[in-house]
């Protein structure tokens, strides 16, 4: 589903992915694990092409990407979760909604669209016209992925949803994404949540100083506590 090859991207004059290569095939959730500063957040902007790749190539079912605005990404069916969310504090989560919806279907397609949405946050039925500023941070979690998933995107990138969160919310989220996972959608999640992509990852990579130090199976990750902690924190 996802290719990514020798990537290098930063900003300005610097530079923070230093060759990053992985992947995410179809139907898998993928970690990318990595502490402040690692490069987790800058290789989904450079994935998603809201900043540009220097060197490497970005492939999106089997279409070279890496040159392409974030708009022309997002057609091909690439949805970000952005971290803290990134909502309009004065529209409605409705409002919301229907943004990512109206994106790639047609109008008459969008309360289908959404009520299918719903059925895995069904906790926003109850607010859809409450504005997303007035929620709390595990609702507005709610309603960011919602909103990417309205898209019916093929491929989700979860940049740090767990950030901010209880316990408990975090929690509900694996749930959420196992769900999502369980219907055949593939998923990239960037976590500093140790637990959280043990949990849920079929397999996992570790960034560090922008470069990939360790990758592998999920089970291979079950006792590296020594090596998370190093790497992570």
């Amino acid at each position: 589903m996802l290719e990514v090859s020798g990537l290098e991207a930063g900003y300005g004059p610097q530079l923070v992915l230093k060759g990053v290569s992985m992947q995410v095939p179809k139907g898998e959730i993928v970690a990318l694990l990595g502490g402040n500063g690692a490069g987790k957040t800058t290789t989904l902007s450079a994935i998603m092409g809201l900043i540009s790749a220097r060197k490497g190539t970005v492939r999106f079912a089997g279409v070279p990407i890496q040159s392409k605005p974030a708009h022309r990404v997002f057609g091909h069916g690439v949805a970000l979760v952005p971290q803290w969310r990134e909502l309009f504090s004065e529209m409605s989560v409705l409002e919301h909604l229907d943004l990512g919806a109206m994106q790639r279907c047609r109008r008459s397609e969008i309360g289908q669209r959404i009520e299918s949405v719903l059925e895995y946050f069904p906790e926003l039925r109850s607010h859809l016209h409450r504005r997303a500023g007035a929620l709390s941070g595990g609702q507005q979690q709610m309603v960011a992925i919602a909103r990417a998933l309205a898209s019916e995107p093929k491929l989700l990138m979860l940049d740090e949803p767990s950030m901010g969160l209880a316990p408990m919310i975090v929690s509900e989220l694996g749930r959420t994404i196992k769900r999502l996972n369980e219907t055949g959608k593939s998923i990239l999640l960037v976590e500093q949540n140790v637990h959280l992509a043990l949990s849920v990852a079929s397999y996992i990579y570790i960034i560090r100083g922008g470069t990939i130090v360790k990758h592998g199976p999920t089970v291979a990750f079950a006792d590296e506590r020594e090596l998370f902690q190093s790497y992570i924190g």
